[in-house]
This record gives C-alpha cells, sequence and structure tokens, in this order.
C-alpha cells in the first residue's frame, strides 16, 4: 500500500499484512487515537474471539494537539505523538483487532478540503481490506476535526467501484448525542458484549484521561444511558447502546449532498417534536 512514511501499521497477532487486511469484516476510520474505541465499541465487541470477523481500525491524524497535565503536562508535542501510538497499539492488543492503522497527518491537513492525500491512503487501505461494514464520525458532530476525517472518509468510499464498497457505513457519535433523532432512524450498535474489555479499551488512553478528561466514566455511562432511555414504554432490551446515522446512501449517491442529508434528519426531528407538542400542549 502508498502509505506516507510517517504511517503505522501494527497487527497484534503478527500475521502477514496481506491477510490481516483482508480477513477485516468491520472497519472504523477516526480522526484521533481512542475515537474507535468510543464511537465503535460494538463492532469490537462482534468480532472479540470470532474467527470470521475482524474488526480494524484507521487513525488519521497524529494527536499531536492534546490537552496534558499530571505524568503528561511536560510532554511536547512529539512525546505526545509517540505516547498516543503507544496507547492505541495497546488498544488494539486488548481489543484483539485484526489491524491497526495509524495515518499520522496533522490536524489541519485532515480539516483541508484540497488535501487529497489522506482520501488516497484510504482508498489503498478499504481496496486491501474490503470490509463489509464501515464506522466513521457523524457529520452531526460538533469537533471540527472529526467532520473532517468523516468528509475525507466519504471521499474515498465514494472513489471505490461498487463492488469494493462496503455494505453499510455508519456515523457514530462522539462529541455530540445522536439520541435527538427519531426512533425510526437510529441505527442501534450493540456495547453490552464483553463489558470488561469496553472498561479496558476506554481506560488504556491515560494521557487523555490524566489529561483532565474522564473519558472512560463518560463512555460508559452515554451507553447506559442511550440502553435505558431507547424506549420510553418497554423494559430495558439493552445493557449498553451507542447509536448512529446509516450514512450508506451518501456513499452510493456521489452528488447527494451532505449538509442536505443530514438536515433532512434534523427537519424530520423538528416535524416529531412539532407534532407532539400539537397534540398534548397549549400553544399558538
Amino acid at each position: 500500500m502508498k502509505l506516507n512514511e510517517k504511517a503505522v501499521l501494527f497487527i497484534p497477532d503478527g500475521e502477514e499484512e496481506g491477510k490481516a487486511l483482508s480477513r477485516t469484516t468491520h472497519m472504523a476510520v477516526s480522526a484521533h487515537q481512542d475515537d474507535i474505541e468510543f464511537m465503535a465499541y460494538a463492532p469490537i465487541s462482534e468480532c472479540f474471539g470470532q474467527k470470521d470477523k475482524w474488526f480494524g481500525g484507521v487513525v488519521i491524524t497524529d494527536g499531536a494537539g492534546s490537552p496534558r497535565n499530571g505524568l503528561y503536562a511536560d510532554y511536547t508535542d512529539e512525546d505526545m505523538k509517540a505516547i498516543r501510538i503507544v496507547e492505541q497499539k495497546k488498544a488494539a492488543i486488548v481489543g484483539e483487532y485484526s489491524f491497526q492503522a495509524l495515518l499520522g497527518h496533522p490536524s489541519s491537513q485532515a480539516k483541508d478540503r484540497k488535501d487529497e492525500q489522506i482520501v488516497e491512503e484510504l482508498v489503498e487501505l478499504f481496496r486491501a481490506a474490503r470490509p463489509r461494514y464501515v464506522y466513521i464520525h457523524n457529520f452531526a458532530d460538533k469537533h471540527d476535526t472529526h467532520v473532517a476525517a468523516a468528509g475525507k472518509t466519504l471521499a474515498a468510499l465514494r472513489r471505490l467501484s461498487p463492488e469494493e464498497r462496503p455494505e453499510k457505513v455508519y456515523g457514530c457519535e462522539v462529541w455530540r448525542d445522536l439520541d435527538w433523532m427519531p426512533d425510526e432512524e437510529k441505527v442501534m450498535l450493540d456495547c453490552g458484549g464483553h463489558p470488561n474489555i469496553a472498561r479496558c479499551l476506554s481506560g488504556v488512553f491515560d494521557s487523555q484521561i490524566v489529561g483532565g478528561k474522564r473519558y472512560e466514566i463518560a463512555a460508559e455511562g452515554r451507553r447506559a444511558a442511550n440502553a435505558t432511555f431507547s424506549a420510553s414504554h418497554a423494559c430495558d432490551t439493552y445493557t449498553a447502546l451507542n447509536y448512529a446515522m446509516d450514512l450508506t446512501p451518501l456513499m452510493l449517491d456521489k452528488d447527494l449532498d451532505i449538509a442536505e442529508y443530514v438536515s433532512g434528519v434534523i427537519r424530520r426531528f423538528e416535524t416529531e417534536v412539532r407534532e407532539r407538542i400539537g397534540k398534548f400542549a397549549e400553544g399558538k
């Protein structure tokens, strides 16, 4: 594959590169180290310990701009790049990933709409892996780099031929919940399997947690809350749940406008809220 010289391709079980990529069935592409574990734990869990399902992860940026505190307070950007690679490799080992690619690009490059290098590298990875299911950031996320990473990934998916494309593409929640979506449009990702592994994966990113963000608590709390509040008139079906938006139509139709597609979901949410208010509350 034609990846940049800073890129790292890590294969936890030591399998040959081509085989490790081609056995991949579920693949997540994220902006930062640790995003994958928060947004795509469901496929990690689904593939864990299986022989016919394998999870692969791709991280686009180098993580240099991370906040830092405690043990890491005096770390330089170069130090942070190195420690975040180590942490992501630890996650890949714990989660038994088929492969973990770290492309190592600065966030500024990911956010550059004119940049083609990242898109081309993602195309290379998709063609080598041929996953059935792909998990990316959703376009309603409030983190600029997350939205930029989703844009790069979608651009890469749109360049694939029909036989190279995955069956489904899901936009997952990180820096904004998706519980606001109309229920019938939510993709429910079951995160209840192997809760001990989930905690390990969330907690392995020590540089981020010590830096002042209790991501591991927040991720587990969100999943539990989603599971309980997913239905008001039924007993809990899930113990832990993440929501996702189905972005497959955006991959299949290159002329479909991203902003209009997401805005359509928002408008349908607004309609639902207005109709419920109209039924039960006084108003003009």
